[in-house]
């Protein structure tokens, strides 16, 4: 059905182990000769009754093609789990697979789980369906493992406000996560775009604070859907409802659903973290119960994130009760307050909140915030729970009991100021794990260098680093299908970076080759993963006579077609055999296809034929450098922020944000880049958030917008000489913006100070 060769077991167990890596990698792997037979009727023991919820689990992932029992005894078993008192750390496991018995060790229940994911990675794909007749007999190779994660929480967060799963969605990004080795799932379960969790105290939330009428994200993925010709964006119709002439989106769980996830999360080894997020991003509360808001102001100012009024008491029990509930229904220690992104305008022009300043002896809204999170901490600590704040609630005066999540990369200094005060520390940083952020062929790399215990961290300071986690924020994200392809395999990259030591940490390559038994495995999961980037050109390419284009892709045997007319490619288009001659300027486009029939992003790429452009008369009153204009500007393009006003004229050695410029950025950087010998050049822009850049007066790189981190790489070809460059960027964050060249061995490095000049006078250049 998918192409796949069945394994016998005449194969080699070390040829097997070779065509079967873990990820994420073990620590120490010993080869050993021979096969454990996956027979038609097995028998799974267990040492210890804690221990049978493992066995059903694994007895689950082998069921679809063999007969299992599962006893409390491992003398006569053919797979026996067990504790170890010999594994010292959290999370430890040993895995030993000899020609007739496998015996799966664990430090403790989670140790086993792991365990259980590398046994069922080294097993065939075929396991993961039913076959109705098996071809040969299938085999794991013999082999002893012994492993131990770095971090003890290796996390990813799933938003369900803006957007809904059910509880076999959820339950099916679980198993993904139980797969490679991730164990905190982190539940974000309100927001102001709707309310998915049964509080008996307060019905409305669920009853009418559940629902909504298409927003502007429902539409918009609809109308992504329509132009990129891709299904998983449109809004699932089991997720709407009718009611009198509005159709509504929604959903939520009950109370008796979220025992269920919680159970099923359990048995993988999966501790759940909800998040009632507050004092902001409380709209779906306050629009059911308005005694809650300061009064008269809901929706004043910014409608994205409006507050609770922390002025009223009667608020506080709100919030308290609301907990109380919640409490009972995650065992987990730790629960997740929220705290971020708080509109306090309304705080402003309240009189209950202005009283509340005055009776606590605060001096401002951002103290009424932290004496709010500070109410909250208490009651967390006197119900035997631990909080955790998005790193805004950093300095709020919060006990070393609770522990912050840093997800803004543009306040580096987060996680040190946390953990200086004793306080954990969770590695979220948005540059590189938000997995909503658009996937690009540096998305992978990204995750796998991230190194989160910087070296300005005393040893103390990164004990209280807990690890990492990802998160996906589903604005953008309307089905499981496009929760999948945003995820994966960004989720494995992530179980890389959160498990492995640096030692066994794999490389990017390495990481690639892994990935493509990993990827068969997905197909026979019905897995929507994302295809790697094809690699073998830029999105500007330039050439002078013509060029043979060769595309390579990390997925073997892949399915690529293309149109040259600027419509979306099909299955029908044609197909890339190899090879494609072009001889003069020309527009691709891209599609990679599974097979399954289902393809990966659109690549639109374009081919420019021109002769090398001569170089630029030589400019009198040359310095070094280029010069940087920076205009007050708070917007979306790149085009509008030379109209804004200018805050400050720099002179900067490279393409980069001047030291001492942040808040609201537009910057405008001229000069001239100084080509040393003719040829083509290959620029890489970079930046969060837009950016352009213009050369001999040609916009060459197109890296405008709203968006994440992202690379943009361009040709041209130059003469020899002085070329005029103009690069635009615009950011609210204070984020990023880099150009490199790549060099003849294909590396990307830092242009040389010695290659830009600016005119001393700016009016001549």
């Amino acid at each position: 059905m998918f192409g796949l060769a069945l394994t016998s077991l005449s194969v080699s167990s070390q040829a097997l182990l070779g065509e079967r890596p873990i990820i994420p990698t073990p620590l120490q792997t010993v080869e050993n000769k021979g096969l454990f037979q996956l027979k038609k009727s097995l028998t799974i023991g267990v040492s210890d009754h804690s221990l049978l919820p493992a066995a059903q689990y694994l007895k689950e992932i082998l069921s679809k093609n063999s007969q299992l029992k599962v006893v409390q005894d491992i003398r006569r078993a053919d797979i026996v789990l067990k504790l170890s008192s010999a594994l010292k750390e959290a999370g430890a496991y040993r895995l030993e697979v000899r020609n007739r018995l496998v015996v799966i060790e664990g430090a403790d229940y989670p140790g086993l789980i792991a365990g259980i994911s590398s046994f069922r990675q080294l097993a065939p794909v075929e396991i993961e369906q039913t076959i109705e007749k098996k071809q040969a007999a299938w085999g794991v190779p013999a082999v002893t493992i012994t492993d131990a994660p770095r971090f003890q929480w290796r996390g990813v967060m799933l938003d369900a406000s803006r957007h809904f799963w059910t509880t076999q969605e959820v339950k099916r990004v679980l198993d993904l996560m139980a797969l490679y080795k991730l164990n905190k799932f982190h539940w974000h379960l309100t927001d102001d775009q709707g309310w998915r969790i049964e509080i008996k105290a307060y019905p409305l939330l669920t009853q009418k604070g559940a629902w909504r009428k298409l927003n502007n994200h429902d539409l918009g993925c609809i109308d992504l859907a329509r132009k990129t010709d891709n299904p998983d964006y449109l809004v699932p119709e089991d997720k709407l409802k009718i009611v009198g002439n509005d159709t509504l989106y929604g959903g939520y769980y009950t109370q008796e659903e979220i025992k269920e996830i919680v159970a099923y999360a359990g048995q993988r080894g999966i501790d759940v973290i909800p998040e009632i997020d507050m004092p902001g991003h409380f709209l779906a509360a306050i629009s059911q119960y308005p005694e809650v808001a300061c009064d008269g102001m809901i929706g004043w100012g910014n409608t994205f994130s409006s507050p609770i009024c922390p002025g009223k008491d009667s608020a506080l029990d709100f919030c308290k009760t609301i907990y109380k509930e919640v409490f009972a229904l995650f065992p987990y220690q730790y629960v997740h307050l929220g705290g971020d992104e708080v509109e306090k305008k309304n705080w402003e022009r309240c009189s209950d909140c202005q009283q509340r300043i005055k009776k606590e002896g605060l001096h401002s809204t951002e103290e009424l915030q932290a004496w709010f999170v500070c109410q909250m901490e208490k009651f967390f600590l006197e119900n035997k729970k631990q909080l955790i704040g998005w790193d805004e609630v950093v300095a709020d005066g919060l006990s070393n009991q609770s522990a912050i999540m840093w997800w803004r990369s543009w306040v580096p200094n987060a996680v040190a100021q946390a953990t200086a005060d004793g306080k954990e520390a969770i590695c979220s940083p948005n540059f590189c794990l938000y997995f909503d952020y658009q996937q690009d062929k540096n998305s992978l790399k990204q995750i796998l260098d991230y190194e989160p215990l910087s070296d300005d961290l005393t040893p103390a300071q990164q004990r209280l680093v807990k690890g990492v986690q990802g998160n996906i924020w589903t604005e953008w994200i309307p089905s499981m299908d496009r929760v999948e392809y945003m995820m994966m395999p960004r989720l494995c990259a992530l179980g890389e970076l959160a498990w492995c030591k640096k030692t066994t940490k794999s490389s990017l390559d390495a990481f690639h080759r892994k990935l493509v038994p990993h990827f068969k495995r997905m197909d026979v999961m019905a897995v929507n993963y994302r295809i790697l980037d094809l690699e073998g050109f830029y999105r500007v390419n330039a050439f002078v006579d013509q060029y043979d284009l060769k595309i390579q892709s990390h997925l073997p045997n892949a399915v690529i077609r293309y149109t040259t007319d600027g419509t979306m490619p099909t299955k029908s288009s044609a197909l890339y055999t190899g090879k494609l001659r072009l001889t003069e300027t020309t527009d691709l486009k891209f599609r990679t296809f599974r097979p399954d029939g289902s393809a990966s992003d659109l690549v639109e790429t374009r081919f420019v034929k021109a002769p090398y452009t001569d170089a630029a008369t030589q400019p009198t009153d040359l310095a070094s450098g280029l010069r940087a204009v920076w205009h007050d500007y708070k917007g979306n393009a790149c085009s509008d922020l030379v109209t804004a006003p200018v805050k400050g004229t720099y002179t900067v050695e490279k393409v980069s944000i001047p030291q001492g410029v942040k808040g609201n950025i537009g910057l405008v950087l001229t000069g001239f880049l100084e080509v040393p010998a003719d040829g083509i050049y290959t620029f890489a822009l970079t930046s969060d958030d837009g950016s352009m850049m213009a050369l001999d007066g040609e916009w060459l790189a197109d890296n405008d917008g709203p968006h994440s981190p992202r690379e943009i790489i361009a040709q041209k070809a130059l003469r020899k000489g002085l070329h005029p460059v103009e690069i635009r960027y615009f950011d609210s964050n204070g984020g990023l913006l880099r150009l490199e060249w790549i060099n003849a061995q294909g590396e990307k490095e830092e242009i040389p100070a010695a290659h830009w000049k600016q005119c001393v006078a700016p009016s001549s250049n």
